[in-house]
């Protein structure tokens, strides 16, 4: 067997001791990440019932599974990941390169021309630990998602993605404002304090 480096180490150690991953455990959700959705959700009510959602960067599914809860049988969650994600009962999932042209047109097809109310993208590159190369690759990504928000979105309808502090992001959430009628960064307290990670909620798409 493989010996753990100190960081895995560490990482194991502080899985075990967070008050998240232990509650995801216990009621069945997919992840931690999904205290961070159902925070923002409680505060911002970006879902309801019959709502139409796209959930970017999907795999395990925690966005999906709580997703798929507050919009009920009435609404659509479309999710999509290059990573498999197992079956989860009212939700549509895609498994491929959300930056592929092909990939897009496949997800399309799966919206099948409902007007979109969120689109929220919990993507993130593979983090090397270099600001210098991870931060534009982040970047990328949340440009193309907002790109695709964009396209689907219908008028008045909202954008949730995942960034990371630093060099870029003042002038993506200037692009953001140029767009949507109201912009913000949120930091659910389920997120990491010691993270980077925050998250970018625009509201009112062309409002």
């Amino acid at each position: 067997m493989p010996r753990r480096t100190g960081s895995s180490r560490r990482w194991q150690a502080r899985q075990e001791r967070d008050v998240y991953v232990e509650r995801a455990n216990r009621e069945g959700w997919r992840s931690r990440a999904v205290f961070k959705l159902e925070q923002i959700q409680a505060k911002e009510r970006l879902l309801g019932r019959g709502s139409v959602c796209v959930d970017l960067g999907s795999a395990p599914g925690s966005w999906s599974q709580l997703a798929a809860r507050v919009v009920g049988p009435t609404g659509l969650v479309v999710a999509i990941d290059l990573l498999p994600m197992e079956p989860i009962e009212g939700v549509a999932f895609l498994q491929g390169d959300f930056t592929k042209p092909e990939t897009l047109a496949a997800l399309r097809d799966l919206i099948g021309g409902r007007p979109v109310d969120l689109v929220m993208s919990d993507m993130a590159p593979n983090l090397s630990g270099n600001r210098a190369i991870d931060q534009p690759r982040s970047l990328a990504l949340l440009d193309e998602a907002l790109l695709f928000a964009r396209e689907v979105l219908r008028a008045g309808g909202d954008f949730l993605a995942k960034a990371f502090q630093g060099e870029g992001i003042d002038a993506f959430t200037r692009e953001l404002k140029s767009h949507f009628k109201t912009v913000k960064t949120v930091k659910p307290s389920a997120s990491r304090p010691e993270s980077r990670e925050i998250y970018l909620l625009a509201r009112s798409l062309g409002m």
